[in-house]
């Protein structure tokens, strides 16, 4: 089909200048950028609004997997994982030699490359020159998942050929196959995946950047296309799917050509694998083209369907790319007027801009959804961790606590399979699973890691982030409605768990998996019981709040609970002495838990020095790649001991290896590339939030419960735009005439 170049002229219209004009540089603590040195080892980061996403890629054109919030695929064999819905972001380019996402990745193919991850924006711009085949071409592709209109993203491409003649161009929307071999992980044992998974000519071994270990047992999950089409008229593509078992979903794409372009072809490509618009075009040397595909995307429960889709993407089209890209600015500019900033280390500013840019894309407003363990990705299967509320939440909620709130609203609507699990394993209340699917809240836990079923302590943890969320909003109507129902069925369950030592006259649990997980099944796990207790605690101080009884027995247990200590070296346990403390672990000891700041376990300043003492001892012993978690917490313990070098030394630590280039994605540990785990972002954080300034959410507030400390080579530290209780402030930690570090409240 042919047009000429001043036909559809409404369609064919886009901005032909890429972005509105910056009026002043950004910050470059916002700037991440990829050169042609990072081809063979490029870790994809990805760009999403807490809805939906895409992964990046190095040429920004190629075809990319993207995941949409609690889309979750179903199989009665396996464990429930995040669906890839159909890829929106791919655009390819043939200038006549070769497509460019075909041609092999070369700096001298790829001349002049670089790649910006803008944060402060929440944009990837990638620019390079083609040149293959004789013929060269520059090329800038920018893309974004809008954070102000969260049904939509765009991705525009500008070319500027060095020749004369007809080029081609496609804007696919990438229809994914379900992923082979897929195993029973539902059932299988740890030793029955290993095998299986090495039948299959796969391993669960360590691999080069950016492979994760698990790569073989972290696939995701497949979206069934139902229907689809396309338009060449309209320039329009969509399509209605359905995740495997699961929730429907829909796309649609409205592409926008340039009026200067004389077209000489347009028609639709449709497969089982594709759905794609096919340009054909003449150009001129030296003209710079720009092409931009707008995509809408839903899920059930969260917009409509495939033409509601349609109508979506269209009024974007008619609106413009800069228009929707500086509404997209503006609500990412106003998401960072809550900041962390690091007066005096450009390193760790660039690390904290990177984990909170990374918190800030999957967060939602007004929903009941937890993040995934690993954002947006398949990794860790997409199901709700202690991560969330222990992690996740805190990180968030004096900086951003409307985009905490979802954490604790998510644990209210997930109550009845919390409440069945519970009667499942003989308890009382709500006892929820360590692994939860973000959209029915129910256990899916794979099989091979069923013994975690006794690391009950994420229980008391939910309890401590709901109570968190009361004291900082003061809101005691949500605490009624939603907070209180949550605490008191978690304190049931723990009055039902635990066990009466008569002759020692104490309360102990059972059965537990410390949070140093190759220790299964011990007793009296040191941190388990002491985040029990105080949920318990908490439980009988929100039943004052909203005028409820509580039950006696809540503070008879809290009062008796046994918490393992060593008289004779003045130092906690992990746990009951009975159990041999031997084994290789990523922790080496779980003491340094009892110090986190949503626990943190009164003790004298011996004892907390003792523990910390006793952490590094056992991470040089027993400890084996440890993961990040674990510096987050050293961080923390030195800042509680006042130990500013200390502090400063760990979080420097927690830079060197985990923080994979070109973008800052954070791995679990330095080896098994295990990455997008937002817990050790938002720990980087909580190291600075909570443990640089010694502040804590109390009963008196918003609490200066340790003195600050400021590493010896900082000059400051701010927290800006703070919100506790309805008032917002900056707090800033600086040095006094005397050279020692102080906190500063100014209210906002």
């Amino acid at each position: 089909m042919s047009f000429r170049r001043f036909g559809f002229s409404g369609l064919f219209l886009a901005a032909f200048a890429v972005a509105p004009a910056s009026h002043a540089a950004t910050d470059p603590s916002f700037l991440l950028t990829a050169s042609a040195d990072n081809f063979g080892s490029y870790f994809p980061s990805y760009l999403a609004n807490g809805y939906f996403s895409t992964m990046t890629s190095p040429r920004g054109t190629e075809p990319a997997r993207a995941y949409m919030v609690a889309f979750m695929d179903y199989d009665k064999r396996d464990a429930s994982r995040p669906a890839a819905i159909p890829g929106w972001s791919e655009i390819d380019y043939n200038p006549g030699g070769g497509w460019i996402n075909s041609t092999r990745l070369d700096k001298k193919i790829f001349a002049d490359y670089a790649q910006t991850l803008d944060m402060h924006d929440g944009t990837l711009t990638t620019r390079y020159r083609f040149d293959y085949a004789n013929k060269s071409t520059d090329v800038k592709v920018i893309t974004f998942v809008s954070q102000a209109d969260t049904h939509l993203a765009a991705t525009q491409i500008s070319i500027t050929p060095q020749f004369d003649g007809s080029v081609e161009l496609t804007f696919p929307i990438r229809l994914w196959t379900e992923h082979q071999p897929r195993f029973p992980i539902g059932s299988m044992t740890g030793d029955e995946m290993i095998s299986a998974v090495i039948a299959s000519g796969q391993n669960l071994d360590n691999k080069p950047v950016p492979t994760p270990d698990r790569a073989a047992v972290w696939y995701p999950g497949y979206t069934e296309v139902t229907s689809s089409d396309g338009d060449t008229k309209t320039l329009t593509l969509w399509l209605d799917g359905r995740a495997k078992e699961g929730l429907s979903m829909a796309e649609a794409a409205a592409v926008a050509l340039p009026k200067n372009l004389t077209i000489q072809n347009v028609k639709l490509d449709k497969t089982s694998n594709l759905l794609s618009l096919h340009v054909t075009a003449k150009v001129a040397k030296g003209t710079t083209y720009t092409f931009t595909k707008y995509l809408a995307a839903s899920r059930q429960d969260w917009g409509g369907d495939a033409q509601s889709d349609v109508a979506l993407a269209k009024q974007a089209r008619e609106s413009g790319f800069d228009a929707l890209l500086a509404k997209h600015q503006t609500a990412w500019h106003e998401l960072w007027k809550s900041d962390i900033v690091v007066d005096g280390d450009p390193q760790v500013q660039k690390a904290v801009h990177s984990d909170l840019y990374y918190l800030l894309s999957n967060t939602t407003v007004g929903t009941a959804w937890p993040m995934g363990a690993c954002a947006l990705t398949p990794n860790y299967a997409g199901h709700a961790f202690w991560d969330s509320d222990s992690w996740v939440f805190p990180a968030l909620l004096l900086l951003h606590p409307e985009r905490a709130k979802p954490i604790v609203m998510f644990r209210n609507r997930t109550m009845q399979p919390a409440r069945e699990r519970a009667i499942q394993y003989g308890a009382k209340g709500t006892m929820y699973p360590w692994e939860s699917d973000p959209q029915t809240g129910v256990d899916n836990t794979p099989h091979f890691a069923y013994g975690v079923f006794r690391e009950i302590h994420v229980n008391a943890d939910i309890a401590i982030a709901q109570w968190q969320y009361y004291l900082a909003s003061g809101d005691d109507a949500w605490l009624k409605q939603y907070g209180w129902p949550v605490i008191r069925e978690i304190a049931e369950f723990w009055a039902s768990r635990v066990t009466y030592n008569k002759a020692e006259d104490r309360y102990e649990i059972m059965h537990v998996t410390s949070p140093d997980e190759a220790y299964d099944d011990v007793p009296n796990d040191s941190f388990t019981n002491a985040a029990a207790r105080k949920a318990l605690q908490i439980a009988i101080e929100a039943a004052k709040k909203v005028g409820e009884p509580a039950d006696p027995q809540w503070a008879t247990i809290a009062s008796k609970m046994y918490i393992p200590f060593l008289e004779k070296e003045q130092r906690h346990l992990d746990f009951d002495q009975s159990v041999p403390h031997d084994k290789i672990t990523w922790m080496g000891s779980s003491l340094a838990w009892l110090m986190y700041p949503n626990l943190d376990l009164p003790m004298s300043e011996a004892v907390r020095r003792n523990d910390f003492d006793f952490q590094l001892h056992e991470l040089k012993v027993h400890g084996d790649d440890p993961n990040e978690m674990m510096m987050v917490m050293l961080a923390v313990g030195a800042s509680e001991l006042g130990d500013a070098k200390s502090a400063g030394d760990w979080i420097q630590r927690n830079l060197v290896g985990f923080l994979k280039p070109p973008f800052n994605v954070r791995t679990e540990t330095v080896a098994n590339n295990a990455g997008y785990i937002l817990a050790t972002s938002s720990g980087f954080l909580q190291s600075m939030i909570y443990g640089l300034t010694g502040l804590r959410i109390d009963d008196k507030g918003l609490d200066a419960e340790y003195a600050p400390v400021l590493p010896l080579h900082w000059n400051a530290l701010t927290l800006k735009r703070v919100s506790f209780q309805g008032k917002q402030y900056d707090i800033t930690i600086k040095r006094n005439a005397q050279d020692k570090a102080e906190l500063v409240r100014r209210a906002l």
